[in-house]
């Protein structure tokens, strides 16, 4: 019972603070350029993505919001010479700015640009079976830049289509030769919650 009053108290108290908060949560479809890149091949994968956006500035042409961007990229599987690490799996945090236009209106175009983390996590195999020598976490810098559309269907809900580049360095692969950074699109929906007056 206590628990549940806390609840209620901390959802009033957001809803009653100004209509700055959103809570976008989104899941689509990841690619990357290895294969073009790197004679590399790498499966799709799922993208699961939370967003949480804070108005700084607006008006009725443009908004301005701090936004932290957190994706989850389950396993994915390489495809190649025997010796690659078999999959892998990615975690990108990056925080970042959006500029949404008309953002009262029925159609609010957004663009976003931010920089964070990177977290790599190689499978412990390789293709042909062996032990992968590659080690199993490894951190890398992130550069995302995207963009999109929100949609607003009731007072606090908005759908929400976007398209996002994350750009990277490559996973462990277990080949030395294969070096540089990765583009890592992603095209998601979802929705979002929006908090306050």
């Amino acid at each position: 019972m206590k628990l549940t009053l806390i609840a209620i108290a901390l959802l009033a108290s957001v809803r009653s603070s100004a209509q700055n908060h959103e809570l976008a949560f989104t899941l689509g479809g990841t690619a990357n350029d290895l294969k073009s890149a790197l004679k590399v091949g790498t499966t799709s994968g799922k993208a699961l993505q939370v967003n949480y956006g804070y108005r700084l500035w607006g008006s009725d042409l443009v908004a301005i919001s701090g936004e932290i961007h957190m994706l989850a990229n389950p396993q994915r599987q390489v495809t190649g010479s025997p010796l690659l690490t078999r999959d892998f799996a990615s975690l990108y945090l990056t925080p970042g700015i959006r500029v949404k236009l008309n953002p009262k209106g029925r159609i609010q175009p957004w663009a976003t640009l931010g920089a964070g983390y990177a977290l790599y996590e190689q499978s412990t195999t390789t293709l042909s079976g062996a032990l992968n020598s590659a080690p199993r976490h490894l951190s890398r810098g992130a550069f995302q830049y995207g963009g999109g559309l929100d949609i607003p269907i009731f007072k606090w809900v908005s759908l929400r289509g976007e398209i996002r580049d994350f750009y990277t360095g490559l996973p462990a692969l277990n080949v030395n030769t294969i070096r540089g950074g990765t583009h890592n699109v992603i095209v998601s929906g979802g929705f979002v919650l929006k908090f306050g007056k």
